[in-house]
């Protein structure tokens, strides 16, 4: 009589330890922000109730890390630290889409173009560094010509960022098809464009 087959006893599987779930940084909101934002602007930012209007014909909500009315919300909130360290107040593109179509006539645009004059005053490195650099070069030449010289612009662009090559072919391009002129437009009277530039530095120290 052949005798029963023994099961060799194996040892019971060990437990996975416990999953750490990575930890979040406090979120710490100020007060201060909605109050210091609507008296800079004058616009009620607080009247926004978030119908989602300004994120819906956004066209560059794809490249955003905050939409458009969270940014609002964010800012009703106080989350200072997340607003003025987003991407979304360096993408905007200040097409002022989200203001027309605002129910409750809130300058949505404006409000982002506040906040990143807000970060730079609090000396936070900018999330879209070229966006800066883009801006600068266009007021340049604004507060030199007058207006915009498209010629001058991408020099100045260029030169700030290093990308030289960069878009290089979509530049002749634009040259062949008159797009970018050689020579600046004349306008009347510089002298009060500068003193608009002026006074803009004034106002804004401290």
């Amino acid at each position: 009589m052949e005798e029963p087959t023994t099961v060799e006893e194996t040892s019971p599987v060990e437990e996975a330890a416990p999953r750490k779930e990575p930890s979040l940084p406090p979120i710490k909101p100020d007060p201060k922000l909605l109050k210091e934002l609507e008296a800079e602007t004058g616009i009620k930012a607080a009247a926004c109730y978030q119908c989602r209007k300004c994120t819906n014909g956004c066209p560059l909500t794809f490249l955003m890390d905050i939409l458009p009315n969270r940014m609002m919300r964010s800012v009703q909130l106080g989350l200072r630290d997340e607003v003025l360290r987003s991407h979304t107040i360096w993408v905007c593109a200040s097409c002022e889409t989200c203001t027309t179509r605002c129910p409750n006539d809130i300058d949505v645009a404006r409000v982002m173009d506040t906040l990143r004059r807000m970060a730079l005053r609090a000396g936070i490195e900018p999330a879209e560094p070229d966006m800066v650099k883009f801006h600068r070069s266009f007021l340049d030449t604004v507060r030199i010509h007058g207006r915009v010289f498209e010629a001058e612009m991408i020099g100045r662009y260029k030169m700030r960022t290093g990308q030289f090559t960069k878009d290089m072919a979509l530049g002749m391009e634009m040259f062949k098809k008159g797009k970018i002129k050689i020579l600046p437009h004349r306008i009347k009277d510089k002298k009060a464009v500068r003193e608009m530039f002026k006074r803009s530095r004034e106002g804004s120290q401290p």
